[in-house]
C-alpha cells in the first residue's frame, strides 16, 4: 500500500446535519444516467469477477446495467424479480455475475441469501441521508458470519455542496454500523479533480474503512 496515501491528517466537519433533509428520488437517480451526470461512473471495472468470485450487483438503472454489460462485451440473460413489481435480474452468461435492477431497499424481498463480502463503493454517499439507517439495516442484513465490508465514503466541507455524494463522516459510520462491526480505516486518498470546483469546494478526500465482525 502507498503510505502516501494514509499520513493524509482531515479534519471533521462539525456541521453534519446540513444535508440531513437533501434527497433524491429514484427517477432522479435514473436520469443521471439518461443525461450522463455520472461522475461517479468508472471507465474500469473492479476485478472480483476475473478474480473467480460470485458477483452481485444492484442498480436502479437499467441503463447503467445494460451499459455494463456492453462494455465488458458479455452476454447476458434477464429476468423479471417475482418478488418486486418493475424489477429484474440480469445475470452474465457465465453466470458469476448477477446484478438486480431495483431498489436496495427491496433487496431483501428476494430472498438473495448472505455474503461473504460487501463492497460499498459509491452506495453509502449517495443513499438519501435520511435513509441511511434503513440502508445500514438491509446491509448488515445480507452479512455472513466472518464478514468483510470494504466502505469508501467521501470527506469534503458538507456547507459549500449540498450532495450527492454526501459527506459522511466516520462517527456516522460507527453509528451506524458499530453494534456489529469494528471500523479499520485502510487509506485516505487526495481525489480533488478540475469538476469539483464546480460544487464550490477546493478539496475533497475518499477514506476507505474495512469493516469486520465484532
Amino acid at each position: 500500500m502507498d503510505t502516501a496515501k494514509t499520513s493524509l491528517d482531515i479534519k471533521e466537519y462539525p456541521d453534519t446535519e446540513v444535508q440531513k433533509n437533501q434527497a433524491l428520488t429514484l427517477e432522479e437517480w435514473q436520469d443521471k444516467w439518461v443525461n450522463r451526470k455520472i461522475g461517479f461512473h468508472q471507465e474500469q471495472g473492479h476485478q472480483f469477477a476475473d478474480l473467480g468470485h460470485t458477483v452481485v450487483g444492484v442498480e436502479i438503472s437499467e441503463l447503467g446495467i445494460r451499459e455494463f454489460f456492453a462494455e465488458q462485451n458479455l452476454s447476458y440473460s434477464e429476468e423479471q424479480i417475482t418478488e418486486i413489481p418493475g424489477a429484474k435480474m440480469f445475470k452474465s452468461s457465465s453466470g458469476n455475475i448477477s446484478l438486480y435492477c431495483c431498489s436496495i431497499f427491496d433487496l431483501p424481498r428476494t430472498n438473495i441469501g448472505k455474503f461473504d463480502r460487501i463492497w460499498d463503493r459509491g452506495a453509502l454517499v449517495a443513499i438519501n441521508p435520511g435513509d441511511r439507517e434503513c440502508y445500514a439495516d438491509v446491509m448488515l442484513s445480507l452479512l455472513r458470519k466472518g464478514f468483510q465490508y470494504l466502505l469508501a465514503v467521501l470527506y469534503y466541507d458538507p456547507t459549500k455542496h449540498a450532495g450527492p455524494p454526501f459527506y459522511v463522516p466516520e462517527a456516522e459510520i460507527k453509528r451506524l454500523f458499530g453494534t456489529i462491526c469494528s471500523t479499520h480505516c485502510l487509506e485516505t486518498v487526495d481525489v480533488f479533480e478540475e469538476r469539483h470546483i464546480s460544487w464550490g469546494i477546493d478539496c475533497i478526500f475518499e477514506k476507505l474503512y474495512l469493516l469486520t465482525e465484532k
